[in-house]
């Protein structure tokens, strides 16, 4: 594994918002950690058990991971409503209707937040959670990924 993988390994897991990934190969060990009170990410790369350690500081990555982490510290209060199907994304159920939610609405478990249509198929999407809209975070009428998030809900 070279330099390049490594720093290619390093994006993908900033990208992934996992806190720490350790990785074993047959003569390599990487451990990755991300969220810590320092901006740079440091990896411990060994190679074989008895080579040295070497701390590898990826500055020249750390812009996206530095930008991840202010978002993530931001919402960490909030809880994501997330799509759970590919499809297009709308926020009310016909145009000339009014939307299910607006920022500042209280929702309920219960509560249908959006549509996500799927092969011609209208899925309304609940809630799942109880608080209040803080942001919604996709424009009406735009294609959604499963798992992208579509509005922050603060629980308090």
């Amino acid at each position: 594994m070279d330099l390049k993988e490594i720093q290619n390994l390093i994006k993908f897991v900033a990208k992934s918002g996992a806190s720490e990934v350790k990785l074993e190969m047959e003569d390599i060990k990487i451990t990755i950690k991300t969220g810590s009170e320092k901006s740079e990410t440091t990896t411990i790369v060994q190679q074989a058990p008895i080579a040295p350690q070497v701390a590898v500081t990826a500055t020249s990555v750390e812009t996206p991971k530095v930008e991840a982490t202010a978002t993530v510290d931001e919402s960490s209060k909030y809880i994501e409503i997330t799509s759970p199907i590919i499809g297009t994304f709308y926020r009310r159920p016909s145009p000339d209707k009014p939307v299910f939610v607006e920022v500042g609405d209280t929702v309920n478990p219960e509560s249908i937040v959006c549509i996500v249509e799927a092969m011609k198929l209208f899925n309304e999407i609940e809630s799942e959670v109880s608080g209040k809209i803080v942001k919604v975070l996709v424009e009406d009428g735009t294609p959604v990924e499963f798992g992208q998030p579509l509005y922050l809900v603060d629980p308090s």
